[in-house]
């Protein structure tokens, strides 16, 4: 008998040649042939392609079929129409569109004359269930013919019996009850239908194929696939289960399910830890598992089905519940044993999923009972429990009563908005609650650099020692845990949940991070760090150099801040200078140990910028804790409480952001940056000695025009009065110290749009260009990165602005770095040029600053991997689009 050409027999290792198969199998025909081709343990099948599945109204399924079914009775060792072992198959429905959806038909082949037979292995509980099972699934088919022929009475009876099965099958009914329903039912069908399974077969797919041709599937748009079934309750030899391929939340080499003896369909219950099962069965199954992570790249989700001790894959799917930590070791493995090359590997992890393994995620098991409150803008990503402390003072206070009595020390700091005093309290905080500002607010941007959550809840009130937060009230002291994914909306839980911690060293982040950096060659990613710890995590991260070390945040700690309010009330250069002397060795200290983390790469050190305002104390404790000290002073002992004040008081200023700061400081205090500098050539002279390569990039802020720089880089001489420039100052420590000078650079931030604008006379004086787009941002549009978000809303209600200025970098910053880019390179062609906002670690900004001519971003040390593989990304993308 010659074989009907449109029907096409697939097993373990065999699959039809002809590739144009393939389009006439539909998606699931499809996925069975190219599972064919692999070496698993999958039930045989032939495939009735599309060009006929819609014309089947003379198929003869005894003589077209049966050289298939004799090849499915061989594998399975059952017989098709025995009445004592009999074979039982299931029909799938291929269509090629995704969306189209038909019902799920197993079992068939069960007669009067096999259902005994097959309730001699399952029980007749089981067998009868199976029965109904099949019946329903053929009632959907001739519903849906129905419904396409506009047969109302008979749809209306059809559904009606659909519902009662389906109440049925999803109940708990014996035995008796399920033969009852079946003796009900089986009228709504042919007599001969369960007369003979060659007959049921052949009834079923004429069927089909109708429905499949009032469906207007007519037209090669469907195939038919036929398998045989099998149970994992088909005797004492018989087991089911699933597994994912490894752990989906650690990534380990392990599978990961259950499975349990003697049951048909376990998808939902959990039984057996599958590593559990028999070692020649384990053995089958990890087989399987690599063979099928192998082909797709990926963690798979299994379900199998052991029948008289032969393993047999039923069904493999994605997994959308695993963790990124899972997905970068199972990559990692897979370059390992060189299923993937690197390309595929920096491709196959999006550069957001990175946070999930930088910070901690909440163990969702342990919040069920907990009470939520969704929404907000999140500041910086990650997990956080804690006690909730509405003060620095307050939350630094209980910290060190925990620390001293063996207490729980993770808190959360609960504020409408923070200040530069307030860093303390973050640093040491699990996380910042506030209600002020957005993305780029103050909170948020610490939080990111001190790799904290931050989450900002607009509509929140603080009241004293209490919050309330979607009518929800919080007291000072209680647990909090605060949710606030990457994408999706951030959560509150009232109460004290589970985290699961992060861990850098056994992710597999700093191995992948290692081929990573083999891709950003030409583009560099540096990070933002102020102290010792966060350069050497950010070198472990990656990291080129650093972007910027922003020196104001030194002189926050408790032990430093007092030093410099004396400082900056002092009204005499001499009494500066005393101030200075103190504070020149913590800087030297501070350089000393970043430098040593950074040994031989780009330091970018931004000298004082703060406002001076940011340094006085803002409340009544913060102020007599400055009073105390400046009483321990002799020199101050007769200066009164009165004018202390006074003097703090005369510093304020309207509009700080645009007043006294950054440069603005040296020009009227040159003695401040004179002693910074000293600091940093001091610290690298004597580690130079300590054969540590140091590379000092000194860079002035806020400056407006060439001149200002000029002024404070080469110093003047006016009218008998002399400014010392910061290269005299240099000249006179490499003197002091001998010895031939150290290599270092000058340049600016620009993030004045009359910087960007004069960038080409700026750069005859300064070597390098790092673009502060956080305050280019706001002097360029008006708009105050700490008050924006009140009424952003109403702004991207209106599509006034495309997004987050302050996330997203607007078109005319763009146009402004650009300029200045072009201009200050017509000066300077070597010139060195970088942003160190906290638009840096975007990967959106980060193609702009490639495409613009930038060497570098600059970005918060948990930023730096997410900013690397985005560089990377981009690298590959520009070589594919080289090489054509």
């Amino acid at each position: 008998m010659a074989a009907n050409k449109n029907i096409h027999y697939f097993s373990r290792n065999i699959r039809p040649k002809n590739e144009q198969v393939m389009e006439k199998s539909g998606l699931r025909g499809k996925q069975a042939l190219e599972f064919a081709s692999l070496d698993l343990p999958i039930l045989p099948g032939f495939i009735i392609d599309a060009e006929i599945a819609a014309h089947l109204e003379d198929f003869d399924f005894k003589k077209e079929a049966g050289i298939h079914l004799k090849k499915f009775e061989d594998v399975v060792k059952k017989r098709f129409d025995d009445p004592d072992n009999p074979l039982l198959l299931k029909i799938v429905i291929s269509p090629n569109l995704a969306i189209v959806h038909y019902p799920t038909l197993h079992n068939f082949g069960l007669t009067d004359d096999t259902i005994p037979g097959f309730c001699g292995f399952v029980g007749e509980t089981f067998g009868y269930h199976e029965v109904l099972f099949m019946l329903h699934g053929f009632l959907e088919i001739e519903l849906k013919i129905a419904e396409l022929e506009k047969k109302e009475k008979q749809r209306q009876e059809l559904n009606r019996a659909i519902g009662e099965l389906k109440k049925i099958l999803e109940g708990d009914a014996g035995a008796k009850e399920l033969k009852a329903a079946f003796a009900k039912f089986r009228g709504l069908l042919p007599r001969e239908f369960f007369t003979s399974a060659f007959s049921q077969m052949q009834t079923a797919l004429q069927r089909i194929s109708l429905m499949l041709k009032l469906d207007d599937l007519d037209d090669e748009d469907a195939a038919i696939m036929v398998q045989p079934m099998v149970y994992g309750n088909y005797g004492k030899d018989s087991s089911s289960g699933s597994f994912y391929t490894r752990d989906i939340v650690s990534g380990e080499d392990l599978l990961q399910g259950w499975y349990n003896q003697n049951e048909f369909d376990t998808i939902d219950i959990e039984g057996k830890d599958i590593n559990e099962i028999g070692s020649g069965f384990l053995k089958d199954l990890k087989k399987i598992a690599k063979t099928v992570e192998d082909h797709f790249k990926e963690i798979r989700f299994i379900r199998f089905t052991i029948e008289n001790k032969q393993v047999w894959l039923i069904e493999q799917r994605p997994v959308m519940t695993k963790s990124t930590q899972a997905d970068l070791k199972t990559l990692l493995d897979l370059h390992n044993r060189r299923i993937v090359d690197q390309e595929y590997l920096i491709k196959g992890i999006k550069p957001a999923q990175l946070n999930e393994i930088l910070h901690p995620v909440v163990d969702i098991k342990s919040i069920k009972d907990f009470e939520e409150i969704s929404g907000g803008i999140s500041g910086a990503p990650g997990a956080a429990v804690g006690r909730v402390y509405f003060t620095t003072e307050g939350l630094l206070e209980a910290y060190k009563t925990a620390q001293l009595e063996g207490m729980d020390t993770k808190f959360i700091l609960c504020m409408p908005a923070t200040f530069a005093e307030d860093v303390k309290a973050i640093e040491v905080a699990t996380g910042v609650l506030s209600s002020e500002g957005g993305y780029s607010a103050h909170a948020s941007v610490v939080a990111r650099q001190y790799g904290k959550v931050s989450l900002v809840k607009p509509e929140m009130r603080i009241t004293g020692k209490k919050a309330v937060i979607d009518k929800v009230t919080v007291k000072e002291g209680d647990y909090i845990t605060m949710n606030v994914p990457h994408y999706g909306d951030p959560q509150i839980f009232i109460g004290k949940a589970s985290l699961i911690e992060p861990s850098p060293e056994g992710s597999g982040l700093l191995e992948y991070i290692d081929i990573v950096k083999n891709f950003t060659k030409d583009f560099h990613v540096r990070v933002n760090a102020d102290n010792p710890h966060d350069a050497e995590l950010a070198v472990r991260f990656g990291a080129q150099g650093i972007g910027l070390c922003r020196t104001e945040h030194m002189f926050f700690d408790e032990k430093r801040i007092n030093v410099f309010r004396e400082l900056i009330i002092s009204d005499n250069t001499s009494d500066r200078e005393g101030a200075l002397k103190k504070l020149k060795k913590m800087q030297v200290q501070d350089f000393s140990g970043i430098f040593r983390a950074m040994d031989g790469k780009e330091v970018t050190i931004r000298l004082l910028d703060a406002p001076l305002h940011e340094f006085l104390p803002h409340n009544d404790a913060e102020m007599g804790y400055f009073l105390e000290y400046i009483k321990g002073q002799k020199k101050y002992q007769d200066l009164s409480q009165k004018e202390i004040r006074y003097r703090c008081d005369s510093l304020r200023e309207f509009n700080p952001m645009l007043g006294h700061r950054g440069c603005r400081i040296a020009v009227s205090y040159p003695e401040i940056y004179r002693m910074q500098i000293e600091a940093i050539f001091e610290a690298a002279y004597a580690l130079r000695d300590e054969k540590i390569k140091v590379l000092p990039e000194i860079m002035i802020p806020l400056i407006m025009n060439a001149d200002e720089l000029k002024l404070i880089v080469y110093g003047k001489k006016i009218e008998g009065d002399t400014y010392e420039g910061l290269t005299s100052v240099a000249e006179a420590i490499r003197k002091e110290k001998g010895g031939k000078e150290l290599p270092y650079k000058i340049g600016t931030m620009i993030e004045l749009p009359a910087a960007a604008l004069s960038a080409g006379e700026i750069a005859r004086y300064a070597e390098f260009f790092s673009f502060g787009t956080n305050d280019l941002t706001q002097t360029s549009l008006g708009l105050s990165r700490d008050d924006f978000n009140s009424f952003m809303p109403d702004y991207t209600q209106f599509d006034i602005l495309n997004g987050n200025p302050f996330q997203q970098l607007d078109k005319n910053v763009k146009e402004l770095i650009q300029t200045a880019v072009r201009r200050g390179l017509m000066t300077r062609p070597g010139l060195s040029k970088g942003i160190c906002g906290e638009h840096g670690a975007v990967p959106e900004n980060i193609s702009f600053c490639m495409e613009a001519g930038l060497d570098y971003v600059s970005c918060s040390v948990y930023s730096v991997p997410i900013a690397m593989l985005a560089v990377a990304q981009l690298e590959l993308e520009r070589q594919e689009a080289a090489a054509g």
